[in-house]
């Protein structure tokens, strides 16, 4: 195998943390340290030998600190290749010597974003010399290692610990992979501020970002695999009891969570099965809006995932335990809920913070392509439209305001059905939009046959024949709310108006695919 013996390290770290893994096996080698800065007083206070960088380089810092390490005579010791005798020989007239490590972490960016620093001070918070070192190192693998990492510095000692102070050509790849990625995320963080700064969503060239998280036990099914990965510094989500969580589990969680966040403060209780809600109401109540989403679809809602507006109360959670759900997320709960909850040994219990964002924007992958779009934010883009005759009451206006909400979140053709502001319906994913109507209207007539005769529907886009519409109304819903636009539009009015039932126009489409 390719081995490097290790003999001149710089090392320049913003995370001070760790060193002692590492420096005792580079002072066990005789490696030959080189830093600056807070690193170098560090790495001295340390009792460990030391030389300043500025002193190596025979050139000062310049520019309160911004040049540093940008110097001929460190990056021809990192860039040079061993093998080529004219590079030996270059070094040989410049007298100089050869540089194999480089330990670097950068300046903590991504850290001070999350902090909300105001932009004109975080701009001095972009390394520029971390950055170039780590990827000079990192291309020049072959005879160089790069060491990007706090977790890293144990691994790099047992390396070097096992081939007597050389690392192997497969670590250092590793590293270098490690290195890439490292300046890549750093880049990518300080690209997407930027572009937020002066308003660009979708520019010329687009960096998704993230941290692994974890590995989850596997993906949608048993044979692929699946990865959790954030890209802000606080997923936002904290696990307080139960077992590992699964993709599904997450991807339920954040769709409950993206429908809780269109509420308002401490409303609202959604049961989510298979990333579609099969349960929603909106009442301040905790435990009557429970009851009303679980009854919306008892039999969805088994093995499902409900998500809580609000802290859960020792009342809520005796009704939550009387029903098998997978995931219970909430804004916390009380010690008496916790005791309860905790019985039902297969639960997960989630608390979710109330600065969780989710969906910003929207990816979907397609092979080596992806597309990507604004997340759907806008409820109404223009005013409501009354098209029927009869005209609708404020409290059905409120009640089909809160059907169409719904209808964003279930996936298309979406029919929400609705008494005051519960779902009593929901029929979803259907290819044509005369089915979703008929499972709405069948889990409504089936569960709450007492409250469709005064309800609402909600369709998530428009009606392109009167069938769907007259499904509905046969059911005995009153009032429906949907964007229009359909060359059938005068007919679809004109089955509404032969029946006395409600129609409103919102002029906005919401399909999810």
């Amino acid at each position: 195998m390719n081995f490097k013996k290790i003999k001149r390290a710089i090392i320049s770290v913003s995370d001070k943390s760790n060193l002692n893994f590492i420096l005792p096996t580079l002072k066990k080698y005789n490696v030959e340290i080189i830093s600056s800065g807070g690193t170098f007083k560090k790495i001295k206070s340390m009792k460990y030998n030391c030389v300043e960088l500025s002193k190596y380089t025979g050139f000062p810092e310049m520019l309160d600190g911004r040049v540093k390490s940008l110097h001929p005579k460190i990056y021809a010791g990192i860039l040079n290749i061993k093998k080529n005798h004219s590079h030996q020989i270059d070094l040989k007239r410049k007298r100089i010597p050869n540089i194999d490590l480089i330990i670097v972490n950068l300046y903590p960016f991504e850290k001070k974003v999350n902090e909300k620093m105001k932009f004109e001070k975080l701009i001095e918070y972009i390394d520029i010399g971390g950055p170039t070192l780590l990827r000079a190192a990192a291309k020049n693998f072959n005879d160089t290692t790069v060491i990007s990492s706090i977790d890293d510095y144990n691994k790099l000692a047992f390396e070097m610990k096992n081939n007597k102070g050389a690392t192997s050509i497969s670590f250092r790849k590793l590293m270098s992979a490690k290195a890439f990625a490292s300046t890549g995320y750093y880049d990518a963080i300080i690209t997407s501020l930027l572009n937020k700064n002066i308003n660009i969503k979708f520019p010329e060239k687009k960096i998704i970002y993230g941290k692994l998280v974890k590995n989850l036990r596997y993906g949608e099914n048993p044979h692929q695999k699946g990865y959790l990965y954030k890209s802000e510094d606080n997923l936002g989500l904290e696990k307080i009891y139960g077992k590992e969580l699964s993709y599904n589990n997450y991807n339920d969680i954040f769709s409950g969570i993206e429908i809780i966040n269109s509420f308002k403060k401490n409303y609202g209780v959604v049961i989510i099965k298979h990333a579609n809600p099969c349960g929603v109401s909106a009442d301040k109540n905790q435990f009557i809006a429970f009851k009303n989403s679980l009854i919306c679809d008892p039999l969805s809602a088994f093995g499902g995932v409900v998500v809580i507006n609000s802290a859960v109360k020792k009342k809520l959670a005796v009704e939550l335990n009387k029903v098998f759900f997978e995931v219970i997320v909430s804004k916390g709960f009380s010690s008496d809920a916790l005791k309860i909850l905790k019985k039902r040994k297969n639960i997960r219990l989630i608390n979710f913070g109330n600065s969780i964002n989710l969906n910003n924007y929207n990816y979907n992958f397609v092979g080596n392509s992806f597309l990507a779009q604004d997340s759907n934010k806008i409820l109404i883009k223009n005013k409501l439209k009354i098209v029927s005759r009869k005209k609708p009451s404020l409290k059905q206006l409120a009640s089909l305001k809160f059907a169409f909400n719904v209808c964003k979140f279930v996936k298309s053709n979406a029919i929400v059905l609705a008494n005051n502001q519960s779902t009593i319906g929901i029929g979803s994913g259907q290819p044509s939009r005369l089915d979703s109507c008929k499972i709405a209207c069948d889990k409504a007539l089936n569960f709450m046959p007492e409250k469709i005769s005064d309800s609402v529907a909600a369709s998530d886009a428009f009606f392109p024949f009167p069938d769907g519409v007259q499904e509905l109304i046969n059911a005995g819903v009153k009032c429906i709310i949907q964007p229009g636009g359909s060359i059938n539009d005068k007919n679809v009015i004109k089955a509404v108006n032969e029946s006395g039932a409600v129609m409103v126009f919102t002029g906005t489409r919401h399909f999810k695919h």
